[in-house]
């Protein structure tokens, strides 16, 4: 498949290999996204573009709330789990799963209400994804970008490893990965500017909710494990090792925590929304 001009291809092969691990542990996107988005567009949409789609679990939850939901994906992988998922539903007249870039959409122009890039806007090109944005959206449609932060909210002790494994494996990537094969992930924080800076929209703003899930150890690993930079620096082999033993040292944590048990976790989210 070709690549438009503007994508990377070392950032979509990024989540090559953990498809499964990602649909199991990461959380479905919350009802709260479709409640906002809907109130900001005034009416039910008529179609909802959910770009960087991964497995679905930010497309699915529109399911009975538009007319038409396209997830559009660049990743084989992550598609093909999202695709299987659509099947067992069999909502396969409203919703579907198209292979593509976020600058090069498979729909036409203003025809869409809501466009969604949920875990995925810091992996494309921004100028490029916005134009293409403004292009497909209709007169007052809702763009909007959310991510969660990590770690969730849980426990003080998981939440330093956590972030020291973080630390850890981008340090390990930057020592020993292949520059020319090395995936290019922009700061969130400027989400927001670049949608006042693109000139397409009327209004933008930042919005802040949460929501609980239920968490076992077991989960709260998977978690660590479906981090891009942490599947990313495993795949490096023998200068992974002391990442793999440190791994295990924050599994055996988690299960003293949990103890067998499932305890609420918070996942806070961050939006960054525009109006055209």
């Amino acid at each position: 498949m070709n690549i438009p001009e503007h994508n990377s291809r070392n950032n979509i092969d990024r989540f090559n290999g953990f498809q499964e691990l990602y649909d199991q542990h990461r959380p479905q996107a919350p009802g709260m996204v479709v409640d906002l988005l809907t109130n900001y567009l005034q009416k039910r949409p008529g179609l909802v573009v959910d770009v960087g789609c991964g497995t679905g679990l930010s497309t699915l939850i529109w399911q009975g709330r538009a007319a038409k939901v396209i997830g559009v994906e660049p990743n084989e992988d992550m598609i093909t789990v999202a695709r299987r998922k659509l099947e067992q539903l069999g909502d396969t007249d409203r919703i579907t799963f198209e292979q593509g870039y976020s600058n090069q959409l498979p729909v036409d122009n203003g025809a869409a209400d809501i466009i969604t890039c949920s875990q995925s806007f810091h992996w494309m090109e921004p100028v490029s994804t916005l134009q293409e944005a403004a292009r497909v959206l209709a007169s007052g449609g809702v763009f909007a970008i959310y991510d969660c932060d990590w770690p969730p909210t849980i426990n003080w002790q998981l939440e330093r490893e956590y972030e020291h494994l973080i630390r850890l494996s981008d340090r390990l990537i930057e020592q020993h990965a292949d520059p020319d094969t090395t995936a290019s992930k922009r700061d969130k924080n400027t989400h927001l500017q670049a949608l006042q800076d693109s000139g397409h929209f009327r209004f933008t703003r930042e919005i802040v909710f949460h929501h609980t899930e239920p968490c076992s150890a077991e989960r709260y690993t998977g978690l660590l494990l479906s981090q891009g930079g942490i599947q990313a620096a495993l795949k490096l082999g023998a200068a992974a090792q002391h990442l793999e033993s440190e791994i295990g040292v924050f599994q055996a944590m988690a299960d003293d925590f949990f103890r067998g048990g499932v305890i609420n976790v918070l996942f806070s989210y961050r939006m960054r929304l525009g109006i055209k």
